[in-house]
């Protein structure tokens, strides 16, 4: 039988040869490089609310990460260190079988960003995950919310809206055949986080957001922050083929088509501002780095968000967004 200690030991204790000190002690010591900032930031994720519980742990481990590193990408930030705060039911703890997919897929991708787990916590109860994460980035240059200035142009990373699609999916509430099923579950539980985009956005962007509760929503902050307002046109955000055949529909499913492209959250892809001398730069890095950059919009003066459709008339949307106290 598992004890606390023989699962921390077993499945997550590795050197950590960047840190002062790792794991063992009573806290972790870290020391921050000359002419840098530390970027600190911590995302927890609740079985039933942020996953289902049956979802394959090595997914889950996965994630679990990748939304912590999207929001290093989010400030430009290079990830250094992460600790875990894991609260499992009895059962999981003596599964050995979960623990090793859930930790293979946490390590895999911390593996891959060259990302150090210090420390943290194991506990009994429902099925809990928490991770915080600790970047760099030199003195002064992250990428902020605040930034964005009137004459702005607003761009995205990717495909929003196609973990959202996923979810709709194992909701049995839509349709999707075996390709767009495949494409958009790896969406919804094995995101990418954008950190290498994020690092080359530094000397191009105004301001930056990661798009975890959705492209309004998370625009929202931005311009809240910043003072401004925004126009979106909604033929210029970028839609995956799944999204596409959807949008084509009537009725409730071009209208589902929508929120998942406005609203739908998990998408951890990066939405940022910069000036329009900057597109010919823009175009280049999405060259560089791979991956789809697409203009969207405009910030302007004032204190709305208005999202135009493909018409160029107002659209009316009922939320931007998700909000974990307001969903049912």
């Amino acid at each position: 039988m598992n004890s606390e200690f023989d699962v921390i030991s077993r499945y997550f204790t590795r050197p950590s040869p960047n840190a002062v000190l790792g794991s063992g002690d009573d806290a972790a010591l870290i020391a921050c490089r000359p002419g840098m900032d530390w970027a600190v930031s911590v995302d927890a994720l609740v079985a039933g609310r942020h996953f289902f519980p049956d979802v394959a742990p090595e997914t889950l481990g996965h994630k679990a990460l990748a939304v912590n590193l999207s929001d290093m990408a989010a400030m430009g930030a290079t990830p250094r260190w992460v600790t875990l705060s894991l609260t499992l039911t009895e059962a999981l703890a003596q599964d050995d079988a979960w623990l090793k997919a859930f930790s293979h897929g946490f390590f895999t991708l911390a593996d891959q960003y060259q990302v150090e787990l210090i420390g943290g916590d194991t506990t009994s109860g429902p099925l809990n995950i928490s991770v915080q994460i600790i970047g760099e980035i030199e003195k002064g240059r992250a990428l902020r919310r605040s930034g964005a200035r009137p004459g702005d142009d607003i761009w995205v990373s990717g495909f929003p809206g196609e973990a959202a699609l996923a979810l709709l999916f194992l909701q049995h509430r839509i349709t999707l055949t075996e390709p767009e099923v495949a494409r958009c579950l790896t969406a919804l539980h094995t995101p990418a986080p954008r950190i290498a985009l994020g690092k080359v956005l530094i000397n191009v962007a105004h301001s930056a957001i990661d798009i975890s509760d959705g492209l309004l929503a998370d625009l929202g902050h931005i311009l809240e922050c910043s003072g401004v307002a925004a126009v979106v046109e909604l033929n210029h955000i970028p839609r995956s083929p799944a999204l596409t055949g959807k949008l084509q529909q009537e009725n409730i499913t071009r209208q589902l088509a929508i929120d998942c492209l406005l609203a739908g959250g998990d998408d951890y892809e990066l939405c940022f501002t910069a000036p329009e001398n900057k597109r010919d730069a823009i175009a280049l890095l999405a060259q560089q780095t791979g991956v789809k950059l697409s203009r969207i919009g405009k910030i302007v003066p004032g204190k709305e968000l208005a999202v135009l459709n493909d018409d160029g008339n107002p659209l009316i949307f009922n939320r931007k967004g998700y909000d974990h106290f307001l969903a049912r």
